[in-house]
């Protein structure tokens, strides 16, 4: 079984976040897929970042949905970069894509993209909504989606069934073996996140997952050769 890094947020544990320099640094250290963030602007672009507020991670105040894409611009969203849209980040790197999306009216916003760049080859979507993740699977055919959880219950195997996930990305500070186990009966795979130590590189080699999600590019160096 093949195990996967995927760069979280590009690289932010070296770059700003959700920026297009993060990503580009995330392809050149050979993450083998990158993930992003999507919120919708006051004027429906796909912006990308993590956050529902501008605050945490650029110059700005504010919800992403009150303002408009030229006012996302102004933005210095660290070292000089801009917020960027989903479809810069398209062309920016070659990279596949895991893209989380924060509730059904992105999943919609996001379907249209995907199916007029025929991205279901290439972009994976995740969401920590179950109704987000049946959305998108239902306006795009053949999409792959992950069901993501932080706490969860002894459903959350059943909950990723329902909602047709190929995938659960769950908390490695939380994952036990049992749900590992139970989630690979069914047919699904599991990505821990976020594995940014050498223990919790260890811990996801003896869980058996199938991947993780890093901050830094070295995690994805040494994870060829933990055992």
């Amino acid at each position: 079984m093949s195990f996967l890094t995927l760069g979280h947020r590009g690289v932010m544990g070296v770059e700003p976040e959700n920026t297009l320099r993060s990503f580009v640094r995330a392809e050149a250290s050979g993450m083998d897929a990158i993930e992003l963030d999507l919120h919708l602007s006051k004027d429906g672009a796909l912006a990308v970042m993590h956050d529902a507020d501008v605050d945490r991670t650029t110059d700005g105040t504010g919800p992403i949905a009150a303002k408009t894409l030229a006012e996302l611009r102004e933005l210095d969203a660290g070292r000089g970069e801009r917020i960027p849209v989903f479809e810069e980040v398209l062309e920016a790197v070659s990279s596949p894509l895991q893209a989380e999306i924060k509730d059904v009216a992105a999943a919609r916003a996001l379907a249209d993209v995907m199916l007029e760049r025929d991205l279901v080859g290439r972009v994976e979507v995740s969401s920590f909504h179950d109704e987000a993740v049946t959305e998108i699977a239902r306006l795009v055919p053949g999409v792959r989606t992950v069901l993501i959880a932080s706490r969860w219950g002894a459903d959350v195997v059943d909950r990723a069934k329902a909602a047709g996930a190929a995938t659960l990305a769950l908390n490695i500070r939380r994952l036990t073996l049992e749900v590992v186990e139970r989630a690979h009966s069914e047919s699904l795979k599991v990505i821990g996140w976020v594995v940014n130590t050498q223990d919790h590189l260890r811990l996801a080699r003896a869980l058996n997952l199938d991947g993780v999600t890093t901050d830094f590019p070295e995690i994805r160096r040494t994870g060829r050769f933990t055992a």
